[in-house]
């Protein structure tokens, strides 16, 4: 059970962290602020491995789950962006 509360917490603090260091307008409140920091948390941990930084029992730390974020969050408006030229 700690292990879903604390990867709410660590995904919620990335997330934030993530969207101080990249501002711009983005939708969604604390829950997508919450995923993105779970879901970067799970980038930097399969891209951790796919490099051989992590071990196969090792997962990302709160700065991994933050560059994860980042990524993210960077694709997610190249894509928003590129949509708004196409159209």
């Amino acid at each position: 059970m700690f292990g879903f509360i604390g990867a709410i917490i660590i995904g919620l603090i990335a997330g934030l962290i993530a969207k101080l260091i990249m501002p711009g307008r983005d939708p969604g409140g604390i829950i997508v602020t919450i995923l993105l920091g779970i879901g970067g948390a799970l980038v930097a941990t399969w891209l951790g491995r796919l490099l051989h930084i992590y071990h196969h029992n090792q997962k990302a730390g709160l700065i991994g789950a933050i560059i994860g974020a980042l990524i993210i969050l960077w694709i997610y408006r190249a894509i928003v962006a590129n949509r708004g030229r196409t159209s």
